[in-house]
């Protein structure tokens, strides 16, 4: 299997959600986390509100029963929308966190691009 198989198989196996969608989420509790790296933060800015938690670092982060999880993790039914730059990293993220247990986890079609692209509120980036 390739990974364009791979992300189609991860997809089908949870409903993903648009920019307003996630915006309206997060007014509800729903907690987004930023996976994107340091550059693409640095160069693009922010969401408002977003825990930002490197890819490499997510389980680790966000297992609810997890040693080094981050305060925000407080159990397995919160909604978590993952959040990278173009909807791709996320989805496998996503298929991560839910062999965790994370049964609400879903990501953000598009990803930070797209939430900008829609207009949504972003703190600029350091120098801008």
């Amino acid at each position: 299997m390739g990974i364009d198989e791979l992300l189609e198989r991860v997809r089908a196996g949870y409903d993903r959600i648009g920019p307003a969608e996630a915006a309206g989420e997060a007014a509800s509790g729903a907690l987004l986390v930023d996976i994107r790296y340091a550059a693409l933060r640095d160069r693009d800015g922010l969401i408002p509100g977003a825990l930002v938690v490197e890819r490499n670092e997510l389980e680790w982060r966000l297992d609810p029963r997890g040693s080094h999880r981050a305060a925000e993790a407080v159990g397995h039914g919160l909604r978590i929308v993952v959040v990278c730059d173009e909807g791709y990293a996320s989805s496998l993220a996503v298929a991560s966190l839910r062999q965790l247990g994370l049964r609400r986890a879903t990501d953000l079609i598009g990803g930070f691009q797209a939430w900008r692209a829609a207009g949504l509120p972003v703190i600029a980036p350091l120098g801008s």
